[in-house]
């Protein structure tokens, strides 16, 4: 998925995180840019599952999920560990930065 260079997850890195001091306030900073900028839902594959992803949530412990669904069941995955399609959704640039940031 990898199509922006260092230097460009860099600079979205700081546009979420201008005015946020510490790793807190940083991931909350990355996380607005997610909630604003992925487009949901979309489909994905997870454990050769499809699901729908629709929408991302941070938790009181502070991770970034995606909240998926297929049929009747739910259940939130880690960001850092959601296989994206391809194409990726519109917006999927803000999860690259954030795994960037994660490191």
């Amino acid at each position: 998925m990898s199509t922006l260079g260092s230097a460009e997850l860099e600079a979205m890195i700081e546009e979420a995180t201008v005015d946020a001091y510490g790793d807190d306030e940083q991931r909350t900073g990355l996380f607005t840019m997610l909630e604003e900028h992925l487009a949901v839902p979309f489909t994905t594959m997870v454990l050769g599952v499809e699901v729908t992803v629709r929408g991302v949530d941070l938790t009181p412990d502070g991770a970034i999920v995606a909240l998926c669904s297929r049929g009747r069941v739910r259940q939130s995955i880690g960001i850092l560990e959601l296989p994206l399609p391809s194409p990726a959704p519109e917006g999927a640039q803000w999860i690259e930065a954030y795994r960037h940031w994660a490191g």
